[in-house]
């Protein structure tokens, strides 16, 4: 009975393994950059051997793709499960989507991001895999939002993939922000009204009749 309580706790225990090597990889690559970081130190911080580690990924590169896809999948995820069902307007729909990516920025994505901008010269898969995960699944999301508020009559008729980069700009910006910029001086930025602000500029140059209705509340 003891050895397959036992049994039952290491499989509940490995089963855990990966997330947890992802979680203290994420520590070590937002605390020492991708270069500096080891496999040692991932391990020492999740409390295994290296060997541990090496059961589960083969190299650090394969090791911080799980960091970026287990940070930034569910965020996307969110998104586009937003916009799959959203059945109001457009211009409703592109607020509350730059809320839930306001969200994000409390998370993982603008230490990532800052690692894979500062890496990237010296490790350019780093910045392919920030392509392919990230701004490609991203930019075809907010591509998708213009088309529908273009195919709607809510938007004037412009080239979506032209469009889709300036809707997620500002998140990026303020992500790097978070971590680089906002760290060294006392300037600040309030990323609700920004992002609030982006929008209603946004949906005005969008907007297909000159009549933009603006947010409840506003002028």
């Amino acid at each position: 009975m003891i050895a397959v309580e036992r049994a039952r706790k290491w499989e509940r225990r490995s089963d855990a393994r990966p997330s947890e090597l992802v979680a203290a990889a994420l520590g070590c690559f937002a605390e020492r950059g991708f270069a500096a970081t080891r496999l040692e130190d991932v391990a020492t911080s999740a409390g295994v051997s290296k060997a541990t580690v090496y059961l589960y990924f083969e190299s650090k590169e394969k090791l911080f793709e799980a960091v970026v896809r287990a940070a930034i999948t569910p965020s996307l995820e969110q998104a586009r499960a937003l916009v799959d069902a959203f059945q109001g307007p457009t211009p409703d729909l592109v607020r509350t989507l730059l809320t839930v990516l306001e969200t994000a920025l409390e998370g993982p994505f603008p230490a990532i991001a800052k690692l894979v901008i500062a890496e990237s010269g010296n490790f350019p898969e780093l910045a392919r895999l920030w392509a392919d995960v990230v701004l490609r699944r991203g930019f075809a999301l907010m591509q998708q939002i213009v088309e529908r508020g273009v195919e709607r009559g809510e938007f004037r008729t412009v080239d979506p993939a032209t469009v889709a980069p300036l809707l997620m700009a500002p998140v990026v910006v303020l992500g790097l922000w978070k971590h680089s910029f906002g760290q060294h001086t006392d300037m600040q930025l309030d990323r609700h009204a920004i992002l609030a602000e982006h929008a209603e500029t946004i949906l005005r140059g969008l907007a297909a009749s000159p009549a933009y209705p603006p947010r409840k509340g506003r002028r």
